[in-house]
């Protein structure tokens, strides 16, 4: 992530929208590294008969790991070098199947400040291509502000909660 741009708490407003990432359209190839490389081997996600015929599905099924995955990934690059994610939630509500682009959005819907840094609340999800939410979550992503110190320490330790 060199030369990423940095994300600071203080340019932050509430409805600020992170860049959509992109990624597909997904390919039975793609899948089925993707299962190799986790070592899920559940037929539904690199065997199209079986995931038809058999589990009755509409197609190869996208995996779950991979959209947590992306959404991750979406999360860091918004974040930049020197942001943390700390956490994030979401629920696997609807099918993605091969073949379809899933897009990672997230909106800001809240900051707080603390003393060496700030926490960034977002809403998020996975959309495919005819705009269906997959994947509604929350997260919270440390950051550090503009002209305030080092930022977010290394290694992170999260705030203790009340």
């Amino acid at each position: 992530m060199v030369g990423a741009p940095q994300t600071f708490i203080d340019d932050l407003v509430s409805g600020a929208e992170i860049p959509m990432l992109a990624k597909g359209p997904l390919t039975p190839p793609m899948l089925m590294r993707w299962s190799a490389a986790i070592e899920n081997w559940h037929r539904i996600h690199y065997d199209r008969d079986f995931a038809v015929q058999h589990d009755k599905l509409p197609d190869l099924a996208i995996n779950g790991t991979l959209k947590q995955q992306l959404v991750v990934q979406a999360l860091r690059r918004w974040a930049g070098p020197a942001g943390w994610l700390w956490k994030a939630s979401f629920q696997f509500r609807a099918f993605n199947a091969v073949g379809e682009t899933l897009r990672i959005w997230g909106r800001v819907t809240g900051k707080r400040e603390l003393a060496d840094y700030g926490l960034a609340d977002l809403e998020l999800g996975v959309l495919n291509d005819a705009g269906k939410e997959s994947t509604p979550g929350t997260a919270v992503v440390a950051l550090p502000y503009r002209d305030r110190g080092a930022g977010v320490p290394y290694p992170f330790v999260p705030p203790q909660e009340p």
